[in-house]
């Protein structure tokens, strides 16, 4: 009997070992594969989003110059690891090295009207590239619906990459923020039908489960603009799924958006 009964402890011991495929689960949403074959409906953009990366590293990583056209059957590689610490590494450089450039500028004096001239030419840019999703620094973000908060950001478990909010079928959908419509479809399994919104080369912000598509790659919006009806697609019940991502990494919305 008493070895009996030992035996059974060792059996149930092994038992509570059964869960271990949860932590295989939680892995998968961490590692991701070295390579991606893209498919039709696939675009850079999209690529990107799925695997938490930043587009313009998986463009440099691949070969893939602007405006990042990509075909079907192309093999996409993914191993990319350790990469997205380069801009934050080559910006601070970038900037260091632009810092000596001032200090020579106050030197000629005889140029008063050459550089008036060229402020008055620079005016009608900087006013047209907000509309262009170049705004520098983080956006000015706004709701993108007015419905309830049905469900929060997740940092750890990566169930939840952005927030939920409720609303009825053909509510509209607002753009968080302006910039250019790099993605519409719905091609990202589990998203239905997508909008990704590139506002700069930092922040992109994602549109989900839309009834209704508005507006179409290449658009630029601005923030209010009605961009999609609220659906189900991808999903059990109406709701607009928002995520923000910045450099390509997931970040809570509610951090960014205002208070109601």
């Amino acid at each position: 009997m008493f070895v009996l009964s030992i035996t059974l402890i060792l059996l149930g011991g092994c038992a509570t070992n059964s869960p271990a495929p949860v932590f295989d689960k939680s892995r998968t949403n961490i590692k991701r594969p070295q390579t991606h074959v893209v498919i039709p409906g696939d675009t850079l953009f999209s690529i990107a989003w799925r695997y938490g990366l930043k587009y313009e590293i998986l463009a440099d990583h691949n070969g893939i110059k602007p405006p990042y056209i990509i075909r079907p059957s192309q093999v996409i590689r993914l191993d990319v690891a350790g990469s997205t610490a380069l801009p934050a590494a080559t910006s601070p450089a970038k900037t260091a090295s632009r810092q000596p450039q001032p200090r020579v500028q106050p030197a000629p004096a005889p140029k008063p009207v050459t550089s008036r001239n060229s402020q008055i030419k620079q005016t009608p840019k900087a006013s047209a590239s907000p509309q262009a999703g170049q705004v520098s620094g983080a956006p000015q973000w706004r709701w993108p619906a007015g419905g309830p908060l049905l469900s929060s950001f997740q940092s750890n478990s990566g169930l939840n990459k952005g927030i939920d909010i409720g609303g009825k079928l053909g509510e509209p959908v607002l753009a968080a923020a302006s910039g250019k419509v790099v993605y519409s479809g719905s091609g990202l399994r589990g998203y239905g039908k997508l909008l990704i919104v590139k506002h700069n080369e930092t922040f992109l912000s994602a549109y989900a489960h839309n009834n209704v598509l508005r507006v179409k790659e290449g658009d630029f919006v601005k923030a209010g603009q009605i961009i999609a009806e609220m659906g189900s697609s991808g999903t059990d019940r109406v709701k607009l799924h928002f995520e923000i991502r910045r450099d390509g990494t997931p970040v809570d919305p509610m951090k960014f958006l205002p208070r109601r």
